[in-house]
């Protein structure tokens, strides 16, 4: 058997370990959240084989591509090309869909192009991103926009006051002095009072030059607005500037190709009574069945590549989505799973396929499908490795790599490397999981307040659902993914409890520069008390302030701009990474100067801070909820989903009441790290709040106090609740695939 031998590995907190990964095989690589598994496959084997299939390309073309610097590793052996497989959300703006992404539907535009009657022209006909195919009316985005101007301006206030209301516009900045400077308008005059021809200038521009020096004219606001803003991808927008956008700009549905994105041409051509758009919004499993009974001489091969890749999408437990389905609407987990599907179209051999978490979001009763298709790479001739928790998939590993014993700096050894049976037998945290059985909660649950009453709850694939959440206990929402669970939760508990905290795994807001210090609010305590020591200026000791390096602004790296490619990044020269000046530098806290301080983990910080109320109780919230390992200057865009979750959770522990929904809260944890989660949510649940908890994690459902079942499949096949009631009730529901499982793990 060959294998890739790895000798040295010390890229974060590897401890220079030796291992060897056999070739061809599916190898699962484990250990507890924060242990080094990433560093081990992500950080070493994946970037080492892409920095060194960029270096057989020409100077000229590595230098347009993405810059991966060497990782710390004496040796990397028989390594193979890799290809990363991970739960970054697909990309594509507001023209990608399920079905461009995956060429499901260049597939079928090529199959309309040759079957359909009346032909209407070449594959192109059929595209909305190509002007030959597109609705001419939306441009094929399916839907159009209005700007509502009384929500753009404020007639009551004039140009100087800022009549403009978007943050773009405001008074001072660039766009704003293209109106303020063209002599056109009264600055100080409120807008109610322009005439007719001074309106319509503002709005709609003039095709008189501004002023003599000037031989341009300018757009008017709504021309310029429709421009710029018009095109953009609202999910893309964050914070106050999404919000401005909403406000300003109403989108609904294209009334010319009710949606569907495509001119009368392409929607009027068919094939068995369908069009290509009628096909694009029916659910993967569904338009497969249809094009199996597709009979088209001279399209054989165009129909047998439909079917593979629609049945893949089925196998994969995503059948439940349409074609037309926007991937920017897509889970981590369903872009990921997408992903999947593309490569496993591909004749490609002896590659190497790197997979992050691929079970996150996937019901137990999906996992068997799962693993079927990492076994179908396998047996393709590659090298599949997988950074995973779900036993279900470590079980059908044919090689396993465990590394702990520990998070962070206690992490980063080798603790196991073979068969299943064998990691089964070990003290190792995971082996010690694998051995242990899932305790069904049978014990009363805890005293019920009023429900939380949801009523005729539709919306997507919910039809008129009632449920009732009980308060004072944990509720978790469980069923396949796809039956509906975010729809109805997401959906509703904020419109019966306007003040339920929604934790989900959504990006914390912050740029680059924020880190677990600042966003928790602990670094300005912490500079005090440098302050206090140093009789300096607590500003000083601020990255982000005074005490910046000067060369990278207290980033301790610097980024440079590649264009259209990701930028590089390196490390300060001038601070080293340590982000501060060497005045700064120059201070102790009970000996750690600060840049130290910011590089402490969360569990090594809590003993330097150890009685200082506005610290170690936030300290400690990030220990208890799996965050130990963190470091305080860790920079928040490199955060999972999971820790970005649990940083919220670590928080909201400081305040406890109300009603808190979380969104698959373990993922990214490793089971031995589950039941530490499910002890912070009984203190929740104790201290009086109503936590409700979307999961599939069966250890959760079975701690529940209450469960809500929804199926019994997904997309079209659920929105129905299947079960309300304990545990220990589930297990004897015949008709729910939670029950199904849940009793294979407590029996």
């Amino acid at each position: 058997m060959e294998f890739i031998r790895i000798t040295g590995a010390r890229e974060h907190n590897l401890k220079g370990i030796d291992v060897d990964i056999p070739k061809r095989q599916l190898t699962v690589v484990t250990g507890v959240s924060g242990s080094g598994k990433s560093s081990l496959v992500f950080d070493t084997v994946a970037a080492e084989s892409q920095r060194q299939l960029n270096e057989t390309y020409t100077a000229f073309v590595r230098n347009r591509m993405p810059h991966y610097g060497q990782p710390d590793v004496d040796g990397i052996e028989n390594l193979s090309a890799a290809i990363v497989v991970d739960q970054k959300r697909l990309g594509g703006g507001v023209r990608s869909t399920v079905g461009t992404v995956t060429d499901i539907y260049s597939l079928l535009r090529l199959l309309w192009s040759r079957a359909a009657q009346p032909h209407v022209g070449e594959s192109t006909a059929f595209s909305f991103n190509d002007p030959a195919g597109m609705c001419p009316r939306c441009s094929g985005l399916g839907t159009v926009s209005t700007i509502d101007v009384e929500q753009l301006v404020d007639r009551d206030r004039s140009l100087n006051e800022g009549a403009i209301r978007f943050p773009t516009f405001q008074v001072g900045g660039w766009t704003w002095r293209i109106y303020a400077d063209s002599g056109q308008f009264d600055l100080d005059k409120p807008l109610r009072d322009y005439g007719r021809r001074e309106w319509a200038a503002l709005l709609h521009g003039t095709d008189v030059p501004p002023d003599a020096n000037r031989t341009q004219t300018y757009e008017g606001l709504l021309p310029r607005f429709e421009r710029i803003w018009l095109p953009k991808d609202v999910e893309a927008l964050t914070g106050r500037t999404r919000r401005e956008f909403e406000r300003v700009v109403t989108r609904g549905r294209c009334p010319d190709c009710a949606g569907t994105r495509l001119n009368a041409a392409a929607r009027s051509a068919r094939i068995e009574g369908r069009s290509i758009a009628e096909c694009a919004a029916l659910e993967a499993d569904e338009l497969a069945k249809f094009v199996r009974g597709i009979d088209a001489p001279g399209c054989e091969p165009v129909l047998a590549g439909l079917r593979a890749q629609l049945q893949r999408l089925v196998d994969i437990g995503l059948g439940y989505l349409s074609m037309d389905r926007a991937t920017s609407s897509l889970s981590g987990g369903e872009s990921q799973r997408v992903k999947m599907v593309r490569h496993l179209g591909s004749s490609l051999v002896d590659m190497i396929y790197v997979f992050d978490e691929p079970s996150v979001g996937l019901h137990p009763s999906d996992v068997a499908q799962l693993t079927a298709l990492l076994a179908e790479l396998r047996d393709k001739g590659n090298t599949v490795l997988v950074v995973e928790h779900d036993p279900d998939v470590i079980e059908v590993a044919d090689h396993v790599i465990d590394i702990g014993p520990m998070a962070g700096v206690d992490g980063g050894e080798l603790g196991y490397s073979g068969d299943v049976e064998g990691l089964r037998r070990t003290d190792t945290a995971t082996g010690v999981y694998l051995r242990t059985r899932t305790e069904l909660k049978r014990e009363p649950r805890r005293s019920e307040q009023a429900a939380i009453e949801i009523r005729g709850a539709t919306r997507h694939n919910l039809h008129d659902v009632d449920i009732d959440i009980p308060r004072g206990v944990l509720t978790v929402v469980t069923g396949v993914a796809g039956s509906g669970k975010s729809t109805l939760i997401h959906g509703f508990v904020p419109q019966v409890c306007p003040d339920a905290v929604l934790l989900d795994q959504g990006s914390i807001r912050g740029s680059r520069r924020s880190m677990p210090a600042t966003w928790t609010g602990i670094l300005d305590p912490i500079r005090a008390l440098f302050a206090a020591a140093s009789g300096a200026d607590a500003t000083l000791f601020s990255p982000n302030s005074g005490g910046g390096c000067p060369d990278c602004h207290g980033l301790g790296v610097t980024y440079t701009d590649l264009a259209f490619l990701d930028p590089m990044v390196s490390v300060c020269e001038r601070c080293d990474g340590r982000r501060f000046t060497e005045e700064a530098l120059s201070h102790r806290y009970r000996g750690h100067d600060i840049g130290q301080v910011l590089s402490l983990s969360a569990g090594e910080a809590t003993e330097l801070f150890a009685g200082r109320r506005r610290i170690e109780p936030v300290l400690r919230g990030l220990v208890d909820v799996g965050l130990g390992y963190l470091t305080l200057g860790q920079p928040l865009t490199t955060l999972s989903g999971g820790e970005r979750q649990r940083l919220k959770l670590a928080v909201e522990l400081l305040r406890p009441g109300g009603v808190y929904v979380f969104d698959e809260p373990t993922t990214g944890l490793h089971p031995g790290d589950v039941h530490r989660l499910l002890d912070l949510l009984d203190r929740l649940v104790d201290g009086g709040a109503t936590v409700v908890v979307i999961e599939h994690n069966l250890d959760v459902i079975a701690r529940a106090d209450h469960v809500i079942d929804l199926g019994p499949g997904p997309g079209r096949h659920g929105g129905r609740v299947i079960f309300q009631g304990t545990p220990a009730d589930l297990v004897h529901a015949t008709d729910s695939r939670t029950a199904t499982h849940l009793r294979r793990v407590t029996s």
